[in-house]
């Protein structure tokens, strides 16, 4: 397991360069002056030179700030860049390969329903990324919402961190905190504007949910 504290995770941020008018590397700097310390890149589009390229700079602007940095499903990039992790989905490569290459990094996996929960957390996943949890149009295979009653299953089921994930917004974010996820993404709500600002005010509402 990296060093860098899961437990302490503050706002999940994940890159998008589809609807965001800011490049990946402009996303983390604000995403990271706004207080989240766990950043994801994910690019399902460019080439492994320019991935290799982009995930190498956030690399080490994450690693001046101290925060976690994740590559989305490109095992062999975070190896390269020496990530502090990869998240896959059900789709990706399979966790046993993932864990092989990457050892003792930290690996995240998308679930949708208890099972797969179940399953992830006995292979050894670090978290989870429990998702759709509300209807989002950032993810097209996302898949039928889950709703915050799923998630308050899967709290109950598993031991390790749940990043909800999927329609989170300003709106409905403090009952999906309140529904047990100990962080949450919000990509359309963040990316798009102010993103410092915007992860703040996710960052804020996360550190008030113990109060």
């Amino acid at each position: 397991m990296t060093t860098k504290n899961l437990r302490n995770m503050s706002f999940y941020f994940i890159t998008d360069r589809e609807i965001s008018e800011k490049n990946e590397i402009e996303q983390v700097k604000e995403a990271l002056r706004g207080g989240s310390n766990i950043i994801q890149y994910r690019d399902k589009n460019s080439s492994k030179e320019v991935l290799l390229q982009i995930a190498s700079t956030l690399k080490r602007i994450c690693d001046e700030k101290d925060a976690i940095f994740i590559v989305n499903d490109y095992t062999d990039i975070a190896n390269a860049v020496n990530a502090d992790g990869v998240h896959i989905g059900q789709d990706d490569v399979a966790y046993e390969q993932a864990r092989d290459l990457l050892k003792d990094k930290i690996i995240g996996v998308t679930v949708h329903n208890i099972e797969e929960a179940v399953k992830a957390g006995m292979m050894g996943a670090d978290y989870l990324g429990v998702s759709p949890i509300f209807s989002t149009t950032t993810k097209k295979d996302a898949g039928k919402p889950m709703g915050v009653e799923l998630l308050m299953e899967i709290k109950k089921s598993v031991s390790i961190p749940i990043v909800a994930i999927g329609g989170i917004n300003t709106d409905n974010v403090d009952l999906v905190i309140k529904s047990g996820a100990d962080s949450v993404c919000a990509i359309s709500a963040t990316v798009i504007g102010d993103i410092a600002d915007n992860v703040k005010f996710f960052v804020d509402k996360l550190k008030r949910k113990g109060n």
